[in-house]
């Protein structure tokens, strides 16, 4: 990707990393992800007794010259998953400061490397007003990424986003994968619902927020005029001009520290993941770092 730290060098560090995903998720036959049923793998795992009609080739043979029982050799499963990625498209991602759309973009592509290297699937999900679009339909391997990944430089980010209305209205495949969100989650929309639906369907869920430092911690001071970046009428209600003093800032911290907050304690009490990544931390230190620290990656 243009400006951005995603090239050779960086790739190449991520392929020594790849997703934890859940034992319990089904997926496909031929990926590289261990689950907890038992599969046709070189790699041991345990015994059971002999049953009428299994492979007699599975007997292991050296057990029963000890204990003249019939014992079923039994090996770990691995399957291919299905990474979702559901990127915000609204203004408020990159309408005003192309910061945080090249931020948000570097993510999303990291992220679907990851588990192309790993040998699973990867659909791109570009969300804007009520519908997601999946421009490149289901991706495998290295040189369809990369075509896709030049084309998601083009996005253009505007307008609002119902994140419940994208994702609900997306057909979902059950416990097969992951399904990521990346947004900044400054909507009005019921972003909750469209977490419990992956849920419902079994999906490993992943939240990932993307913030500008000065939506963090804005410096403003003095007389501004606040636009909202997914408002296209400057006449709009959201629209205003105020004085912004030390109250008022303080006021600002604290509202922003329940928001933020609130997504963690829904995250948490849903076995959901979350990080909150601010554009001044490098994504090399998120990948490297958050992700290890909530045990998405190894």
């Amino acid at each position: 990707m243009k400006n951005s730290i995603l090239d050779d060098t960086f790739f190449s560090r991520l392929e020594a990393l790849s997703f934890n995903l859940k034992s319990n998720l089904s997926g496909y036959f031929g990926g590289k992800h261990l689950v907890s049923t038992y599969g046709q793998t070189v790699e041991f795992s345990d015994y059971r007794d002999y049953q009428l009609g299994d492979d007699i080739r599975r007997i292991d043979w050296n057990l029963y010259s000890r204990f003249e029982k019939y014992f079923i050799k039994l090996f770990t499963d691995e399957r291919q998953m299905q990474v979702q990625i559901f990127v915000d498209c609204s203004g408020s991602m990159g309408k005003v400061n192309p910061v945080k759309k090249s931020y948000t973009m570097a993510a999303a592509a990291a992220l679907g490397y990851l588990a192309i290297h790993n040998m699973d699937k990867v659909t791109f999900h570009t969300m804007r007003g009520n519908a997601a679009e999946n421009k490149f339909g289901t991706i495998i391997g290295k040189s369809a990424f990369f075509r896709a990944v030049n084309e998601l430089e083009k996005l253009k980010f505007e307008g609002d986003t119902d994140l419940e209305a994208c994702i609900t209205g997306t057909d979902i495949s059950a416990r097969n994968g992951l399904s990521v969100i990346v947004s900044d989650f400054f909507t009005e929309s019921n972003w909750k619902k469209a977490v419990d639906y992956l849920l419902y369907k079994k999906r490993q869920v992943l939240l990932v927020q993307i913030l500008l430092p000065e939506e963090i911690d804005p410096a403003y001071d003095g007389r501004i005029n606040l636009i909202d970046a997914e408002s296209e009428d400057i006449a709009d209600g959201r629209n205003m001009k105020l004085k912004v003093n030390k109250a008022m800032r303080k006021a600002y911290l604290e509202a922003f520290a329940d928001f933020r907050n609130d997504i963690h304690e829904f995250c948490k009490k849903r076995d959901a993941g979350f990080i909150s990544l601010s554009t001044a931390t490098p994504i090399e230190k998120v990948l490297f770092g958050e992700l290890f620290n909530i045990g998405i990656i190894s």
